[in-house]
């Protein structure tokens, strides 16, 4: 059986701010053609474990690895050096800090678990920005129409987008007028626009009622397999994470307790008491 392709790997990532540890010696991966999750209960660590992945924060310490590539690397230096109370002190040296349109540029792309879509513009301007992402030249240099034959693919290859993922019917309609469900796939649409290797949703489902997950669950599994995606998500809604996830990462206050398929996750105890006894509204 061939060996699994490493898309995403984190290695001892530590996120300190001043003297509170956000995140604590952070270790994981995914694989080329997972669905992997992250979850834990509210302040457990995970959206500050993801804005380190992206490239929004640098880590105190560790390292991002996407592709077999180091792309984020950091390590703990002034005041911080003396106040670091994670492990793996002196282990790294480089200091990589890209930013999050550079990551988007390598092949990693993102949402937010609250809804960051251009509102004032129209559903197919909102996809074809993001698609200028991976162009030669900027969005600014497209508006002035300097290269008409590559604005021309672009516009066609937006146009093709949104016929696949449903969203054709809206393409004029301002994005902040659609409805919640429907401004949620916008965002993953115009996330793939971007044409990643490895898709990170933040909290997908966070405002949706039951059935928009039970669409948005069957959604992410079918754009896994139509665009050749590794899939990363954060997210609270356990139903999903469970129906969906190949394999499944617990934090509680920032530690790593827990990793495995649905299965082991739904039994473990550690699990049980730190998170899936918890209610969604605490």
């Amino acid at each position: 059986m061939a060996e699994m392709k490493n898309v995403l790997r984190v290695e001892h990532v530590t996120m300190q701010f001043g003297g509170v540890v956000a995140v604590d010696d952070l270790s994981m991966e995914v694989n080329e053609g997972e669905i992997v999750a992250l979850i834990g209960p509210n302040g457990a660590g995970k959206t500050t474990a993801f804005n380190v992945i992206t490239g929004v924060y640098a880590p105190t310490n560790g390292q991002v690895l996407f592709n077999g590539k180091r792309v984020v690397e950091n390590h703990p230096k002034g005041k911080l050096r003396r106040q670091y109370k994670g492990k793996h002190m002196g282990e790294y040296k480089a200091v990589l800090e890209p930013t999050p349109d550079k990551l988007t540029k390598m092949g990693m792309a993102r949402t937010f678990q609250n809804i960051r879509l251009f509102s004032k513009l129209s559903v197919f301007e909102n996809v074809i920005i993001a698609k200028h992402m991976r162009a030669k030249q900027n969005f600014f240099s497209a508006a002035l129409h300097l290269n008409g034959a590559e604005e021309k693919r672009m516009r066609e290859e937006t146009m093709a987008l949104l016929e696949e993922q449903g969203l054709d019917k809206y393409k004029d309609d301002v994005a902040g007028s659609l409805p919640y469900g429907i401004q949620r796939r916008l965002e993953i649409a115009r996330a793939l626009a971007t044409e990643p290797k490895l898709l990170l949703l933040d909290e997908p489902a966070a405002g949706m009622n039951p059935q928009e997950t039970l669409e948005l669950a069957d959604f992410i599994v079918e754009i896994r397999k139509k665009y050749d995606l590794s899939v990363f998500l954060v997210e609270h809604h356990m139903d999903l994470v469970m129906n969906i996830s190949d394999r499944i990462y617990v934090l509680d206050f920032g530690k790593l307790i827990a990793e495995g398929v649905p299965s082991e996750i739904q039994n473990n105890v550690k699990v049980i008491d730190a998170y899936l006894g918890v209610s969604e509204d605490e």
